[in-house]
């Protein structure tokens, strides 16, 4: 318990998984935490200060299944291992009876994990520092498990864009910084060192006289990028992993999103946190993990960059038209393993096996795919070729050293093929033949004492043993050359001195295998970390390549097309479909496709239309279109033209934010301030139903003041979703205002929805009928029918003539105590009407039938005449 108050108290942030023989095991209130957050007993051990201690305990070989729990938990695990072999201690002196040495040879937290049983495979997992001074904001970001470590400089008030972009597993940060809603990814952080230090230690990390050679870096970003090296050498023990020379990002190259945004678009999670109906699980038809990490990367942050997005255009083209060569390619891409996260473990001396050969099969994958690959190609499709070798020496010696199949674990055993290595088959070979000795020994013994039901076994603390039934222990007792080891419910267990000397040759040899083998294993390992580089860049390309015939997947159906991308301010689609939404319909009626045009003379577009006719998926495709084809991917659409966007905002749906006292209409506002404070011309602004939390005239009022702003001063594309039918009259004012509608037809006293827009402006809302349809009681539905009628009759609750005595629900007020009983009341016009039957009426009945209804009409006695 002492070695456990000592690395408590060096991690008193983390839970202590100590090392006890086959198991880790947690105590005090580590051991509550645990039990809870693993629904696992919680029991006790020994006392402490008189009371029990408690503890709960894993299995040391199923501690990762336990671990990836707590980690997604949001809990930092400590590794307290035993350091010290308890057989190579001698008991009789002073030493031999101390505790076994016990340190933290690691910790382990979201951000810093490498194991795939702990890793989302198609998901970077980043660890992101954050630093402040008087110039503004520094971010690095590291995801350890493949090497990936970049860096930007930012104003505060571009961080939120940045958080939902990365969506770091972890958080470094200032105190004083405030992280919103993710505050619960900050982990306690090294102290910040000053940037002229930073800078050096970065430098040296590096291999590197000065931090400039590898790019211009703020002093905040130097700090930030110092403290995440900091934080992974501190997790590692001192180990640091291969990490990529630090790549100063910047923000101009990238379109910007913030949070909001983000969310409202669901690009690589939904609304609840998953990932089924997403973007990107629309678009995904990678066949690696690291492909499909690379498209995320493409989605969560599309290009500004005009030849960025051609080149990634031009190599799925390729694929597109070459069909023989890209199904050859996915043929092979299937069979590469992700070189980038084995070569993450190998470089913190955390590899397996499996590694190893991940690394071996990933090479040979890149060889043959760099024989596909035949000229003339485009530029991506070069530089992936470039990267690729034609042949590996490397490849080649992890052919001949593993075996196949490869072992889960070193310690398991024969990772090493025969052959490979002349004094581990020797060992090999005493052990097994050691082994083939205990069988014949079993018959010898068998014979000698006359117990054919003997048997010889191993035990984990007494070696190898003789085993015999109950009944054959007293005739066992008499012979001299057995010592009686152990008793049991059911037999006995016995040893002889040839079979005690035999145990330990075979201990010893078993040993020396075991050791030689874990020799082989470091070199190997050694080989493949001086080939690190190389093996990095071929892995990228790979990825590069499974994210050109995914894009390709997409495009060869003939139903997505490559979009025009220009640096005017275009914005013209035809027949576009909404991509998630088309996915979920697969097999069900089609999608109904739109056109859309924000050009320069009609760059704002007012919406109208009725609830569910189609309104907010229209709003969402179109801003998906824009995230589309900046990340270099087709669009699903006959053609489409689009003027590079450096914003995208989206605000569809509403929400409110309780935990920060925040209202529905009081998050909208602050949204709608976001806009109108950083649009800028070139972007583009998608909004739904502004003004729609408060009173009516408020609404209006604040809606057609935004729309103004957004036509006439900020000056960018706009698609403005409304049910404030009066905007439409604006027209007349704002020149570059076009509106359109939500199409809808009329039948039998219903509405068909069409999810057609047209040019023009809707009439009404038709929010009765959609109420109807959500199942509101009848009686409701027609005192709200009721309620509509009187509204429009005087000109609606804005119009001049309105009598609030006159409105129908003032009158049931006063008139009428219960209103659902008034509606119930018989309706002589309702019930006459109900009766005709048309195509059973001459003329002359039809008219007469007319004038019979409008004889009902209240205050109507006009007749035929």
């Amino acid at each position: 318990m002492a070695q456990w108050f000592a690395s408590k108290a060096d991690h008193p942030d983390a839970l202590l998984f100590f090392r006890m023989g086959d198991f880790y095991e947690l105590f005090f209130a580590d051991a509550e935490a645990a039990a809870a957050a693993l629904d696992i007993a919680l029991s006790h051990r020994g006392e402490h200060a008189g009371s029990p201690i408690p503890m709960c305990g894993v299995p040391h070989h199923a501690s990762e299944v336990y671990l990836a729990r707590l980690i997604r938990r949001g809990f930092r695990v400590a590794i307290v291992e035993q350091t010290e072999d308890p057989k190579a201690r001698d008991p009789k002196t002073r030493g031999g009876k101390l505790p076994i040495r016990r340190e933290v040879v690691r910790i382990i937290t979201p951000g810093t994990i490498t194991e795939d049983s702990l890793l989302e495979a198609g998901r970077p997992n980043l660890l992101l520092a954050l630093a402040f001074d008087s110039a503004g904001l520094g971010a690095a970001w590291a995801d350890v498990s493949t090497g990936l470590f970049e860096t930007t400089a930012l104003a505060a008030t571009e961080l939120p864009a940045l958080l939902g972009r990365l969506e770091p597993a972890e958080l470094l940060a200032p105190d004083t910084l405030d992280l919103g809603e993710r505050s619960a990814l900050r982990s306690p952080a090294p102290l910040a060192s000053p940037p002229l230090v930073a800078r050096r230690r970065l430098a040296e990390t590096f291999g590197t006289a000065s931090l400039d050679a590898y790019g211009s870096f703020t002093d905040a970003e130097a700090v930030a990028a110092a403290l995440a090296v900091d934080y992974i050498r501190t997790t590692q023990s001192g180990a640091l992993p291969r990490l990529s020379r630090p790549e100063p990002q910047g923000q101009a190259g990238v379109l910007l999103m913030d949070a909001a945004t983000r969310a409202s678009l669901e690009i690589l999670r939904s609304r609840d946190g998953g990932t089924e109906h997403t973007l990107l699980a629309s678009v995904r038809h990678s066949v690696t993990a690291a492909g499909a990490r690379l498209l995320a990367a493409w989605l969560s942050a599309p290009s500004t960059d005009a030849a960025t997005i051609a080149q990634r255009q031009d190599a799925w083209c390729w694929c597109v038209a070459d069909v023989d060569a890209t199904e050859r390619l996915r043929a092979i891409l299937r069979g590469a393993p992700d070189m980038a996260r084995a070569l993450g473990r190998l470089s913190l001396g955390r590899g397996t096996p499996r590694d190893l050969a991940a690394i071996r099969d990933g090479l040979n994958a890149a060889s043959a795919i760099a024989g596909v690959l035949v000229p003339p190609l485009p530029q991506a499709l070069a530089d992936v070729k470039s990267a690729l070798p034609t042949g590996s020496s490397l490849a080649e010696d992890l052919a001949r050293a593993l075996a196949d199949p490869v072992p889960t674990r070193l310690d398991d055993g024969a990772a090493i093929r025969p052959g490979f290595d002349a004094e581990l088959d020797a060992h090999r070979t005493l052990r097994d033949e050691s082994r083939r000795v205990i069988a014949g020994l079993q018959l010898d013994f068998a014979q000698r004492f006359g117990v054919a039901s003997l048997k010889i076994r191993h035990h984990a603390q007494l070696g190898y043993i003789i085993e015999a039934p109950a009944v054959a222990v007293e005739s066992l007792r008499g012979f001299a050359e057995l010592t009686l080891r152990q008793g049991m419910a059911n037999g006995a267990r016995f040893t002889t001195p040839a079979l005690s000397e035999l145990d330990q040759r075979i201990r010893e040899a078993a040993e020396r295998a075991a050791g030689r083998e874990r020799l082989v294993f470091g070199h190997l390992v050694a080989a493949a970390l001086g080939h690190a580089e190389r093996i990095a860049a071929c892995a990228a390309a790979l990825a590069r390549l499974d994210a050109a015939q995914s894009a390709a997947r997409l495009a060869q159906g003939g139903t997505w097309v490559r979009p025009e991308l220009t640096d005017a301010e275009d914005f013209r689609i035809e027949a576009g479909r909404h991509p998630v939404v088309e996915t979920a319909l697969a097999g069900q009626a089609g999608f109904v496709p739109n056109r859309c045009d924000l050009s320069p003379e009609q760059r704002v577009m007012l919406l109208t239309g009725p609830n569910m006719a189609g309104k907010s998926t229209f709003l969402r495709q179109n801003a998906l279109f824009v995230i589309l084809a900046q990340a270099g991917l087709p669009l699903p659409a006959e053609s489409a033209v689009l003027g590079i966007v450096d914003r995208l905002f989206s605000r569809v749906g509403a929400a409110d934010d309780l935990a920060r006292g925040r209202s529905t209409f009081m998050v909208e506002m602050t949204e709608t301030a976001a806009i109108l404070h950083q649009a800028g011309p070139k972007s583009l602004v998608v909004v739904d139903e502004i003004g729609r939390g408060t009173a009516t005239l408020d609404g209006l009022a604040i809606a057609w003041a935004v729309l103004e702003s957004l036509h006439s001063a900020i000056r960018c594309r706009t698609i403005f979703a409304t049910h404030f039918h009066e905007l439409a009259e604006l027209a007349d004012r704002l020149p570059r205002l076009r509106p359109h509608t939500m199409r809808v037809k009329e039948w039998k006293r219903s509405v068909v929805f069409l999810h057609e827009v047209a040019e023009g402006a809707a009439g009404r809302s038709w929010g009765v009928h959609v109420a109807e349809l959500a199942g509101v009681p009848n009686p409701v539905v027609r005192r709200a029918a009721a309620l509509m009628a009187a509204l429009e009759r005087n000109g609606g609750p804005l119009g001049k003539t309105a009598s609030l005595q006159a409105l129908p629900l003032f009158a049931a007020t006063a008139d009428q105590p219960d209103p659902v009983a008034a509606v119930n009341q018989p309706d002589p016009l309702y019930d006459a009407l109900a009766a005709l039957k048309p195509d059973d009426m001459s003329p002359k009945q039809a008219l007469e039938a007319l004038y019979r209804l409008k004889l009902l009409l209240p205050g109507c006695a006009e007749g035929p005449r």
